[in-house]
């Protein structure tokens, strides 16, 4: 059994003894580690059942949260989100606390233990497919936000998750954005389906592929608009596109981690459009997934085109430049609340 320090040691910033709720590293840090949480909650589940004394102690208890509700998958009965609730004492009332939250949805990601990770494993793929928003998994988490949501309003309810747990929260929040409630959320490490061009390290092979995709998936929007006679899905998608364009998730992504470092090229290169004038093309572009559009293509079943999960209007996108041994650590959750990150920050809004 690891002792209380090193459990902290691993899910949390021990150096962190104090948060100011307007520092954008104590929130970033404090929303990683509730995530780390979950991983510990579920993992703590399956030791009990086999029999194991291995308790994980309540460390976040220490940033003054308590876990009022764990979610459990339906399929395999293991732990993949929890709500936090913060409650801090009375005398520790400061300014900052404005920007705090009251309660933390938070998701965790792939879980490489026996019991869990084939549920796991399928449900990567329904990302791929972009079928998560049709799994008893999403309908669990997306009724725990809106139930909470109902209570306590959307200004005090964060959404938080690593990996799958990103995803979930992404589609969760991209849901309650189309309702008009824009929920604060830090997403670590979130899945972009999509061939990984960011990986090519000569600049203009990777524009001249982003610049070639654009222009594929332009052609196809149109073929489809002009099949159905100009009255298809395409105007409602933009439509709805548009209308959550006023939610801004905060996105923290690796450049070495190919699951997530395509939403550096993916905005960037809308903002080239932007930049030189051909806007409408990017607005009509980010809403398409051309790995999607080829997977249908080519006949692979379950295939969704429409409203691909992965894609946003608006982000206030995180690159981590600190340099990785290697993919596995790139894609780790326990870098983001390292003390001495090498940061690069953009704010992209949906134009």
């Amino acid at each position: 059994m690891a002792s209380g320090s090193e459990y902290f040691n691993r899910c949390g910033p021990k150096y962190l003894s104090n948060i100011d709720w307007n520092n954008a590293h104590h929130r970033r840090s404090v929303s990683a580690s509730l995530v780390e949480g979950v991983y510990m909650l579920e993992e703590d589940r399956q030791a009990r059942r086999g029999g194991s004394q291995c308790v994980a102690p309540p460390w976040w208890e220490f940033f003054n949260f308590k876990v009022v509700n764990a979610l459990v998958d339906d399929n395999d009965k293991s732990i993949f989100g929890a709500i936090f609730e913060y409650k801090p004492s009375a005398y520790s009332y400061h300014r900052s606390m404005d920007r705090s939250p009251r309660y933390v949805i938070a998701f965790r990601g792939t879980l490489i233990k026996l019991e869990s990770f084939a549920r796991d494993l399928k449900l990567g793929i329904d990302i791929i497919r972009n079928g998560l928003h049709h799994t008893g998994r999403f309908r669990t988490a997306i009724k725990a936000v809106l139930d909470l949501v109902s209570v306590v309003g959307s200004s005090k309810v964060w959404l938080t998750g690593h990996s799958l747990g990103a995803a979930m929260a992404m589609l969760a929040g991209k849901n309650m954005a189309k309702r008009g409630n824009f929920l604060e959320a830090f997403l670590f490490n979130p899945p972009y389906v999509s061939p990984p061009i960011e990986r090519i390290k000569n600049k203009k092979v990777r524009h001249g592929l982003r610049f070639a995709g654009t222009l594929i998936k332009a052609g196809i929007a149109f073929a489809a608009a002009a099949s159905d006679n100009h009255n298809n899905s395409n105007g409602i998608q933009d439509s709805s596109f548009a209308a959550i364009s006023g939610w801004i998730p905060c996105l923290f992504v690796n450049d070495l981690d190919p699951i997530c470092s395509e939403y550096i090229g993916y905005f960037k290169h809308k903002k080239k459009l932007e930049d030189i004038g051909a806007g409408g093309l990017a607005r009509l572009t980010s809403q398409h997934s051309l790995g999607n559009m080829a997977m249908s293509a080519v006949g692979i079943k379950g295939i969704d085109t429409s409203e691909p999960l992965h894609l946003l209007p608006s982000a206030n996108l995180t690159v981590n430049l600190y340099p990785c041994q290697d993919m596995i650590s790139a894609h780790e959750l326990h870098q983001w609340w390292r003390p001495d990150l090498n940061l690069s920050c953009s704010v992209y809004k949906y134009k």
